[in-house]
């Protein structure tokens, strides 16, 4: 019987998240002494860069000010459980992050017309 090991399933998951399209990073060159960092610290947890243009290529017609605060509000998960911080995390992946901002009216809709 062959023994499957966690470097056996951690390849096949690269292998079958690079078939549908996702481009594989290693993790020590994301590192902030890494050769590409995307981190300050190893403290930093989110690559706040990477999560900032993803939330505004899903959502474009989103103003900036409420994908900030959306942005915000991922930031802000600070439970000392780390199961509860993923079960948090998750749920906003999955079920978004209510944010409220104004739409703008075309210029002639709060206008009234008359002589």
């Amino acid at each position: 019987m062959t023994k499957l090991t966690e470097s056996d399933i951690e390849q096949l998951t690269i292998e079958l998240l690079e078939k549908q399209g996702y481009q594989y990073r290693y993790g020590p060159d994301m590192a902030p002494d890494g050769s590409h960092p995307e981190r300050n610290s190893y403290e930093e947890v989110i690559l706040h860069d990477r999560l900032e243009n993803a939330a505004r290529s899903l959502n474009p017609s989103v103003p900036r000010e409420a994908l900030d605060e959306a942005l915000k509000e991922v930031q802000r998960i600070h439970s000392p459980e780390l199961l509860t911080n993923n079960e948090t995390f998750h749920r906003m992946l999955t079920e978004g992050i209510p944010v409220s901002y104004q739409k703008d009216l075309p210029a002639s809709a709060g206008q009234a017309g008359g002589t």
